[in-house]
């Protein structure tokens, strides 16, 4: 029976109840990874996704998480079942990014499903952001010129067999970061997650019978390919070109420019990004999963939007039928396809970003007054790690730090929260200084950052955190020398700042911040300030004039 035959015969009814077991399963997973997890990145943070894929490895459903996963990890899953053969109770793990990765740091693992029969039904997959996988600094985040530099890189391996972990596996793992203890804690809750996920996926299986079950998958497929198709019907026909440039790579390349050409017309799209720049020396450079997890970002976002769009997709979840319409065209070698060993730990918090900027410009050319103003445009990631001065351990810590959203027709940006390729929450205070020897000076809302409009922009966030111990700092941040743009005649947002306030400084210099670059390596001791202000976003609209 063919995928639209399918979604011809299933009943409205049942497809439903499927949408929400197959939505509700991802999100049970997700739930399972969080309350299990040991770091704060992963229990706190809530920085890793969950997804559900149909027998040929492609896309079902998804969990609410972290869009720069999600539309990474069918990469992910397709490296895993071309390269390890998955026996039952079998679970493979990778993070190369040149073999269905993103960046080190996140660890991906996949297992199958057999419902009746030899052959997997489903498969399930996690990501989650580890807080060191080793690499040339703590957390795994540098500024760093080549990929070995930047921490293990794992190949898809069989991680699991016949329900065994691989010891010897998990010692090379734990041996390469700073951290083993709570590598082993997460990568276990990663594995709870999948039989959490497995086992409500047989109880539906039990309840409706195998066969059912896959031919709902389909069936909602075809159904968001349907939705997807009917949404680029009805935008207007044309090319569409736009710019965004990428402040530097932190080693003297910059800016480095991002171009597409957008064609719409009819139930397809084409998103042409073969004019962007060459891969660079520093770590910025994106692979092509990681793109791709950009631009389908973008169109979910538009299907979600128009009206007429809309009530047609229903509650229909984003999978791998929504995605067929959409081609994407990519440079092997450049900046958004780059090749081995170029350094790309920036490349999927901090690039991705920028795409997402990239093809909102397009949009906005093609959809007049429709699209919202520029969002800070980064991640704002800091990691930092060192001894902790009771233990006598070693610590690592991530984070991405929120900042303001643009501002649309009718709605100011929002304020100090996590836009578009990030969904992660904040680390509250009380976590982070039981955890680690530091002190949070400051955490505020970043007031008047927002650029000006008749929608003002969002506002960014201040962090201050006063080190109890020496540590090694990276960041890796964007839109410090200009800030987010605003759309329809509204203002841009406030540039973000990094800087660092010495301990104990005396006379005329006491208490200034000395200005720290938008992406660097550093080494601060105990007493120092780190000061970070994230961009606020742009302002929506030529500001009403008062009478």
């Amino acid at each position: 029976m063919s995928a639209r035959s399918r979604a011809r015969g299933v009943d409205p009814v049942r497809l439903e109840v499927a949408r929400g077991v197959f939505v509700g399963l991802c999100e049970e997973m997700g739930d399972s990874l969080m309350r299990t997890g040991a770091s704060p990145n992963i229990k706190e943070r809530r920085d890793y996704s969950c997804a559900l894929f149909d027998r040929r490895g492609r896309t079902v459903a998804q969990g609410d998480h972290m869009p720069v996963h999600l539309g990474s990890m069918p990469a992910s899953v397709a490296a895993a079942l071309e390269s390890v053969p998955l026996g039952p109770g079998d679970v493979a793990l990778l993070n190369d990014p040149f073999r269905g990765g993103t960046h080190l740091p996140d660890l991906t693992v996949v297992a199958p499903v057999r419902l009746r029969g030899s052959r997997p039904a489903f498969y399930l997959a996690n990501r989650a952001h580890h807080s060191d996988v080793g690499g040339m600094s703590p957390g795994s985040m540098p500024l760093g010129t080549e990929i070995h530099q930047e921490g293990l890189v794992i190949p898809p391996v069989r991680f699991v067999r016949g329900g065994h972990v691989d010891e010897g596996i998990l010692a090379l793992i734990l041996a390469n970061s700073r951290t083993p203890a709570e590598r082993d804690a997460d990568l276990r809750a990663q594995l709870s997650a999948l039989t959490a996920g497995e086992r409500r996926l047989r109880e539906w299986a039990a309840r409706w019978g195998a066969r059912e079950l896959a031919g709902c998958a389909g069936a909602l497929q075809t159904a968001g390919r349907r939705a997807m198709e009917r949404m680029l019907t009805g935008l207007p026909r044309g090319r569409f070109s736009a710019e965004e440039r990428l402040e530097d790579d932190g080693f003297g390349a910059g800016p480095i420019t991002l171009r597409v050409e957008l064609t719409l017309g009819g139930p397809r799209a084409v998103v042409d990004l073969r004019g962007s720049d060459d891969q660079v020396r520093g770590g910025i450079n994106a692979v092509a999963a990681i793109t791709r997890s950009a631009v389908h970002y973008v169109f979910r976002c538009l299907l979600a939007e128009r009206s007429d769009a809309a009530a047609a997709a229903g509650e229909t979840p984003w999978n791998a039928g929504s995605w067929e319409p959409i081609r994407i065209l990519t440079r092997p070698g450049s900046v958004l396809d780059a090749r081995p060993p170029a350094a790309v730990a920036g490349g999927n918090v901090e690039t991705s970003q920028r795409v997402v900027d990239l093809l909102l410009s397009a949009l906005a050319r093609a959809l007049p007054g429709e699209i919202p103003a520029d969002s800070q445009g980064t991640m704002n990631n800091l990691a930092f790690g060192g001894e902790h001065p009771l233990t006598g351990k070693p610590f690592a810590y991530y984070e991405t730090l929120a900042g303001g959203g643009g501002a649309r027709r009718g709605a100011a940006g929002v304020s100090g929260r996590h836009s578009h390729m990030t969904n992660s929450l904040n680390t509250p205070i009380e976590a982070l200084e039981s955890a680690y020897p530091l002190e949070v000076v400051r955490t505020t809302l970043r007031r008047g950052s927002g650029g000006a409009g008749r929608w003002r922009g969002g506002d960014g966030i201040t962090r201050a955190l006063r080190f109890g111990t020496a540590v090694r700092v990276s960041l890796l941040t964007e839109r410090r020398l200009a800030g987010p743009a605003g759309r329809d005649g509204g203002g841009p947002g406030a540039a973000g700042r990094n800087g660092v306030i010495a301990a104990g400084a005396r006379g005329a210099g006491a208490g200034r911040t000395r200005a720290v670059p938008s992406k660097a390596n550093l080494v601060l001791a105990a007493g120092d300030v780190l000061v970070i202000e994230t961009p606020g976003g742009g302002g929506w609209g030529r500001p009403q004039r008062r009478r």
